[in-house]
């Protein structure tokens, strides 16, 4: 069994065959699929989601790009989001330094912001990262032993595995993995330690190799285990159980 540990099939592009990507991923051995909120529309939708399904959980949070909607009514309102039995975590929350559509400083009050709520509702947290690992690990460092989660969509190198490692986080891994020159991610992959490893598909997006360029689902989380077989010389059914096995105690479901 597998379980999707970052998925957004809340969106539109999923509103024609929602039951039909669900039935798919079924048959696929995924079991959970969690669905990550990065405004308050998609996390509104992640947890109506999560109520309708018993295999699917939700969280809710504020993405970067729209740091600058994270007003304290929102804060206030993911807090009483985060009570519902069905969230598991906060976010995603980050710093996107490539493409800057909220200010830079804004990005990292917004974070904060949602890091105090992860520390104050004792929650783990889904972490956003592209081109920000200069300001994301030192932010993660300072709260060392009070945050936990995982850095989703993971592409840093060995050495910046080996600091996320440190602070006690989780390595998410997804489609990219299966991407022919995908060298740094593949090495990750290779020796991430098997308790901190997470497969993903951050679906509709980052479809693997064979669907690349087309809209991703949870039922190709599969590809990204056969790759990640590959890589280690381990079973298809040892990463599918060691990956759940991580999810549930990440995040205690």
């Amino acid at each position: 069994m597998f379980i999707d540990s970052h998925a957004h099939i809340q969106l539109s592009q999923f509103n024609r065959d929602r039951d039909a990507v669900l039935k798919r991923a079924h048959e696929a051995a995924v079991s959970n699929i969690l669905v990550i909120g990065f405004d308050m529309e998609t996390s509104l939708g992640a947890v109506e989601l999560a109520e309708k399904h018993s295999h699917i959980y939700a969280t809710v949070g504020m993405h970067p790009h729209d740091a600058k909607d994270l007003t304290s009514d929102v804060l206030k309102t993911f807090r009483e989001l985060a009570a519902h039995p069905k969230v598991i975590a906060l976010g995603e929350m980050g710093l996107d330094y490539y493409r800057n559509l909220s200010p830079r400083s804004v990005q990292k009050v917004a974070f904060e912001q949602q890091l105090d709520l992860a520390e104050e509702m004792r929650m783990p947290i889904i972490i956003h990262n592209r081109d920000a690992y200069v300001d994301i690990l030192p932010i993660l460092e300072a709260r060392q032993g009070r945050v936990r989660g995982v850095l989703h969509c993971f592409t840093g190198d060995v050495e910046l595995m080996q600091r996320s490692l440190a602070i006690g986080f989780h390595i998410g891994i997804g489609g990219i993995v299966t991407y022919p020159n995908a060298k740094d991610i593949q090495a990750v992959a290779r020796e991430v330690p098997e308790d901190r490893l997470l497969i993903e598909t951050d679906c509709p997006w980052l479809a693997p190799q064979f669907r690349r360029g087309k809209r991703n689902e949870p039922a190709y989380v599969r590809a990204v285990a056969e790759k990640i077989t590959t890589l280690r010389g381990a079973s298809i059914k040892a990463i599918g159980e060691v990956t759940t096995k991580n999810f549930q105690k990440l995040f205690a479901c």
